[in-house]
């Protein structure tokens, strides 16, 4: 889960990590009225920051300076209701300003193909990074991270000098690195960044900005997270299919997938592309991945989240039968239709293999039910889905 920035800047507050006062605002006038308290609490100048999970946002104008409370209302007006690559504005954040006298970058993240943490530092941060990483790699600094270990005073340092912080400010960037590796592993962090980090004129060194993405295979350890969530952008069936602890992404297609691992569930949504093209160019409508557990309720709640789906003109139920045979599937898919009744109004075609699969198919045929299709092969199932699907279209 990716954070919005003020909600990074709460978690650093909440461990020791050095930022600046913000307040959210909705509407132009609760801007107006954060910008009178910042103003009032001694700050020259407040930046107005379109709140959207997209990078980019001073470059389209998404981040502005207000000297004072009406300009940061009429400045808020501009920016809410933004598109920012294809995400609108719906809240900013009024933040104090700074008086910066030096931009820095720092990352930590998880580095998927070295299997470890890594962390990225620069003495050059600021709105060009990405830019910086590619004409000049030399400039950006990256230190392997031991897990068992993390950032103390000692890789700290190590990260500061290969960075190329002089004696002076080495030292004071250090401890914040520190305090940012334990927003990164007490968070459960995929991903802790800020760009830019920065050294202001009095020589404080501020968080400016914040990025960070949460690993939601820890929620169960962080209860609070929940509330992190952006509950109002998310889409409203990946939303009923958590709830129903369920594995579902929502797709842009007209065949609805259910499989039994997120392997076969990839393949078949290759599969049913590719037979797709001869069928008026239909596609995967979701990715769906039931597990080892097809029974009678995770096969109802499956079908009821793809069947919710208007754009789903049929689906295609892919099963291996491993640990679940065949059989206890098909008998899943015979009580799923009973309990879903007239909410089933599409057609299924469903091919089994594996334990049990003679037995899993002749219940299905002696149920004989008229939404349902046998398909003895991925590749013909596919097919079968693929040519209900454009039929119905």
């Amino acid at each position: 889960m990716d954070l919005f920035e003020y909600q990074a800047r709460d978690l650093f507050a909440a461990h020791g990590v050095p930022v600046l006062d913000g307040i959210v605002a909705t509407t132009p006038a609760q801007a107006r009225t954060a910008a009178e308290q910042l103003l009032g609490s001694g700050s020259a100048v407040v930046v107005v920051k379109a709140q959207v999970k997209a990078g980019g946002r001073g470059k389209a104008g998404g981040v502005k300076l207000a000297r004072s409370a009406d300009e940061a209302e009429q400045v808020a007006e501009q920016i809410l209701g933004m598109d920012i690559k294809g995400h609108t504005v719906h809240r900013v954040m009024v933040a104090a300003g700074a008086s910066i006298a030096s931009e820095y970058y720092f990352s930590v993240l998880l580095d998927r193909s070295e299997r470890r943490y890594l962390a990225m530092c620069s003495v050059e941060g600021g709105m060009e990074i990405e830019q910086l990483a590619v004409e000049r790699p030399d400039a950006l600094a990256r230190v392997a991270v031991d897990p068992r270990v993390g950032i103390d005073a000692a890789k700290a340092a190590e990260i500061v000098a290969a960075a190329g912080f002089d004696d002076e400010v080495g030292p004071l960037v250090a401890p914040v690195l520190e305090r940012l590796w334990e927003v990164y592993r007490d968070e459960d962090a995929t991903l802790v960044e800020v760009n830019p980090l920065v050294r202001t004129a009095d020589g404080s060194i501020v968080a400016l900005d914040g990025k960070v993405s949460l690993d939601a295979n820890a929620d169960f350890r962080h209860p609070a997270h929940a509330e992190l969530e952006d509950k109002d952008a998310a889409d409203p069936l990946e939303a009923k299919a958590k709830a129903k602890g369920l594995n579902y992404v929502k797709l842009d297609g007209e065949v609805g997938i259910i499989g039994n691992g997120a392997g076969l569930v990839m393949s078949t949504l290759d599969v049913v592309a590719y037979a797709g093209e001869a069928h008026g160019g239909v596609k995967p409508a979701n990715f769906l991945d039931i597990g080892g557990g097809a029974s009678a309720e995770v096969m109802a709640n499956g079908l009821d989240i793809i069947l919710g789906d208007p754009q789903v003109k049929a689906v295609f139920v892919n099963v291996f039968g491993g640990i679940t045979a065949c059989d206890a599937v098909a008998d899943g898919i015979v009580a799923a239709l009973k309990i879903l009744g007239d909410e089933a109004s599409k057609p299924l075609v469903v091919r089994l293999d594996g334990n049990n699969v003679d037995e899993g198919r002749r219940i299905l045929r002696e149920a004989a039910h008229p939404l349902v299709t046998l398909a003895d092969t991925m590749d013909g199932g596919a097919d079968k889905a693929a040519e209900l699907a454009h039929a119905a279209a």
